[in-house]
């Protein structure tokens, strides 16, 4: 992302306009060297920058090191830390039933049929079961709410 100051105001860019100024046509295909000359920098982002705990606050230009850099703020979350750890739960849950619902039709075909059903899918299924929980009790152990916020949940892909 690329960045200009334009009578005291910064515009950022993403993608670069194909003409600028005296430049026609190509001012997009320009070294950064040459954007530079036409006050185009690159724009960064706070090292620790985290979306999730963070907001994006004014965009200055640094001198220094010639770019346009971000400042960051931490947000704030109007519910409690148990609200918030209540909804993570919630969500942990949604996902852990999500890959049980998996293998739900066998467990139903299974007692339908009065068939036994096989050992493996019933340890797979124990297994997401202890998983959950372990999560679950690791989210209640978490203090303070961008602790919460940061918790990664389990992605399944399959």
């Amino acid at each position: 992302m690329k960045a200009v100051e334009i009578n005291g105001s910064i515009k950022t860019y993403s993608a670069l306009p194909k003409s600028w100024g005296n430049v026609i046509g190509g001012f997009d295909l320009l070294s950064d060297s040459e954007l530079e000359t036409h006050g185009f920098y690159d724009v960064e982002y706070p090292s620790d920058y985290d979306s999730k705990i963070h907001n994006l606050g004014d965009l200055n230009f640094d001198s220094d090191n010639n770019v346009f850099s971000y400042s960051k703020t931490n947000k704030t979350w109007s519910q409690s830390v148990s609200a918030l750890k209540a909804e993570k739960i919630s969500n942990l849950k949604h996902t852990y039933n999500r890959e049980l619902q998996k293998t739900d039709w066998i467990i139903i075909r299974d007692q339908e049929l009065g068939n036994t059903t096989e050992q493996s899918v019933l340890d797979a299924r124990a297994a997401l079961r202890t998983e959950c929980a372990e999560k679950e009790a690791e989210i209640n152990s978490l203090s303070g709410k961008s602790n919460v916020v940061t918790y990664e949940l389990p992605n399944f892909l399959n």
